[in-house]
């Protein structure tokens, strides 16, 4: 290799290097943000011919619906999230201080378990001066990630406003960057890698399809289950779960909240409803639902649904839901082109150029 060579790697390696330090900080965000336009580009292209083809005036629009669609009831929703778990916990610690040791008179109502909890409870209360010491003790904390969870959402809401700015620029540049990077998946590895960059579209856009069906199957038994329970604001509370299914053991914090709401009012049994219905019919939705839907509009087997979504989560977070089945995708597909493309006519040659005396 030529000292000019190596210089030119070098430099490459280096520009690379400080490109990746740079936008480390926004990979997340880049990569939602890319998620959310290819899934919403059918949608862009359509309204970028209605507005006579304006890429800055089509880009705009799409991105002030997104707003509207996710961040401003994201908003709501997490200003009305974070002040009832503060007034929660804050009623739970003022029923612990007033408490005289004695279990509520709907605890013995709940079939099959209700007595024995009442008993148990009435056990407890021999030593009531240090179960209550202990409940408090337990609620500060409580109150502690409450208030921490507030900003924790602050968060998710800025990020959510990162992605939306992204995606401005990204549906304004859109198809020159896709031609950019057509061309750039030919150089690298001809039709092989130009098929793999089209793959991940195509999957991307199923995940996509699969997380948002089941998010809005979630809402919708939800609905149905908080206007058969009564429930006030059941249209409010069944969007809270369509936002909440995309966080893992989210909608339990809404349908668990209902129940609670319900056994507080002395509706013990359309509480053990909710409590039952949430269970077996709004969380169970998930489990068989997500992997039916991206499974029918992708190749990729469901196992490797499975697995790609939980691997990663746990590596790379939630933006991992997207990307773990797209990479075993690209990865299934890469191995498929290596077993098929291989030539039938090799082991032959192979034979022919065998020495004449080897068995």
């Amino acid at each position: 290799m030529t000292p000019r060579r190596t210089a030119q790697l070098a430099i490459t390696a280096v520009l690379l290097l400080g490109c990746a330090l740079v936008l480390s900080p926004f990979f997340a965000a880049i990569l939602f943000a890319g998620t959310v336009c290819v899934t919403t580009w059918p949608m862009y292209q359509a309204l970028h011919r209605r507005l006579g083809r304006r890429d800055g005036l089509a880009a705009l629009t799409m991105t002030l619906l997104l707003t509207a669609v996710l961040l401003v009831p994201m908003v709501g929703l997490a200003a009305s999230l974070t002040d009832s778990a503060i007034t929660l916990v804050d009623y739970v610690r003022g029923l612990i201080e007033q408490s005289d040791g004695k279990p509520p008179h709907w605890l013995r109502d709940i079939p099959l378990v209700g007595a024995d909890i009442d008993a148990y409870v009435r056990k407890l209360a021999h030593s009531q001066t240090e179960v209550r010491k202990l409940a408090l003790e337990a609620i500060e904390p409580a109150r502690k990630f409450a208030l921490g969870l507030g900003g924790v959402v602050g968060q998710g809401l800025l990020q959510i406003s990162l992605v939306l700015f992204i995606g401005f620029f990204l549906y304004r540049d859109g198809a020159r960057l896709e031609a950019q990077l057509e061309v750039g998946a030919a150089r690298l590895g001809g039709p092989v890698w130009g098929d793999l960059l089209h793959l991940a579209g195509s999957t991307v856009k199923a995940v996509m399809i699969g997380i948002v069906g089941t998010a809005a199957a979630q809402a919708l038994v939800a609905l149905v289950g908080f206007l058969v329970a009564g429930v006030p604001g059941a249209l409010l509370l069944a969007a809270g779960v369509f936002f909440l299914s995309l966080v893992p053991i989210g909608p339990p914090l809404i349908w668990g909240g209902a129940a609670f709401w319900l056994y507080q009012q002395g509706e013990s049994g359309w509480g053990i409803f909710m409590t039952l219905w949430g269970l077996l019919a709004i969380s169970s939705v998930d489990n068989f639902l997500k992997p039916i839907l991206i499974s029918r509009t992708s190749s990729l087997p469901i196992l490797l649904i499975a697995l790609g979504a939980f691997g990663g989560v746990l590596a790379f977070g939630f933006i991992g839901i997207f990307l773990g089945p797209t990479f075993l995708a690209l990865g299934q597909a890469l191995f498929t082109s290596w077993t098929v493309s291989r030539p039938a006519e090799a082991p032959a040659d192979e034979l022919a150029e065998a020495p004449e005396g080897r068995s």
